[in-house]
């Protein structure tokens, strides 16, 4: 993760950056990998329901992952 030093904190300072920088280098943008192994039945189920909802697997079991991590960090405060 990034330093939070150097990054822009007002308005003129963000349009300063950006002149030089890109929006990249302020975001997290690393990924790792995981393997999940369902039984057949979840599989089906998850996929009739990404398909309806216009979504790959992966995206909507981000989504639902993403979701639930923040209804839980809400709950915990």
């Amino acid at each position: 993760m990034k330093k939070a030093s150097g990054r822009p904190k007002t308005a003129e300072e963000f349009d300063a950056y950006f002149e030089g920088h890109d929006i990249a280098d302020l975001l997290d943008t690393s990924t790792k990998r995981v393997n999940i192994d369902f039984p057949a039945f979840i599989l089906h189920r998850l996929d009739m329901k990404a398909r309806s909802l216009g979504l790959t697997r992966q995206a909507l079991v981000k989504y639902w992952i993403a979701e639930r991590l923040d209804l839980i960090s809400r709950s915990d405060k």
